[in-house]
Formats: C-alpha cells, structure tokens, sequence
C-alpha cells in the first residue's frame, strides 16, 4: 500500500468502544504512545479490529496542530503527544515540522510560516502534537 499521508503510525489495537453507530478505537504506538480514532463501527467490522492485532494510525501532516506546552485537558483534541522537534523545512508559505514524539515515532505536520515562526520551533526544542480521533484513519496489513 502506498498512501500520500505523511504519518502512518505502527502499533497494536488496545481496545475497541462501540456505541451506536461509531467506535472509539485506542492504538498503543510502537514505543508507549498511545493514539485515539473514531471511526465506524462498519469499518471496525470490514477490519476486523479486535484488541492485540497489529494497526496503523494515519494522518495528513495537514491535520495535525502544533503547540507548547499543551495541557490534554484544556483541548478539545483527544490526542495530544509530546515531542522534539527534529528539523523545520522552510517554506515560503508553510514550514513541514518533523518532530520525534517521546516514545520514537515521528510525526510531521505542516503549519503556516508565521505559526512556525510564532511558536518558535527549531530543532531540539520541545513541542506538542495534537489531533482530532475523528481525523485518524486506521488501516490494517
């Protein structure tokens, strides 16, 4: 499978909440991280999800917010992940900011010049990502 997302997160199902029409799936990433989706429970079924197997979280790198020092509980966002900023590409509109979260996996998003530039981002400093479960699409071998 080749996917134009720039993030695809590798890890295995933890639980699986179904409700009425969607479910909340829970992914324990590759490292202790831990990503929040929320999607159907037609899709849940269609993959098969159950708690142990292998899945991937994916996100456009043009869905996912930056920030400093986000507090998880001041944020409408259900996944917010700690990090270091490893390298900042500028560009003449919008900046790509990769970021190695605590647990190793990367993840980059693409922000404005002026957020970059406002937040202060360069590499080695700490910063947040954060972003809604209903923009997490999960995907299985």
């Amino acid at each position: 499978m080749k996917i134009s997302a720039r993030n695809t997160l590798a890890g295995s199902v933890s639980k699986v909440t179904t409700g009425a029409v969607n479910a909340e799936v829970e992914l324990a990433l590759e490292g202790g991280d831990k990503v929040v989706a929320i999607i159907t429970n037609d899709s849940v079924a269609h993959l098969g999800l159950k708690a142990g197997m292998r899945a991937y979280a994916i996100l456009k790198a043009s869905w996912v917010i930056l920030g400093k020092g986000l507090d998880p509980k001041k944020i409408s966002a259900r996944n917010v992940l700690r990090g270091k900023v490893l390298r900042v590409n500028e560009g003449a509109v919008n900046n790509e900011v990769v970021l190695k979260l605590a647990g190793g996996t990367e993840m980059t998003a693409i922000i404005t010049r002026e957020s970059s530039h406002a937040l202060g981002l360069k590499a080695g400093e700490d910063a947040d990502v954060a972003f809604k479960a209903n923009n997490v699409i999960v995907a299985v071998d």
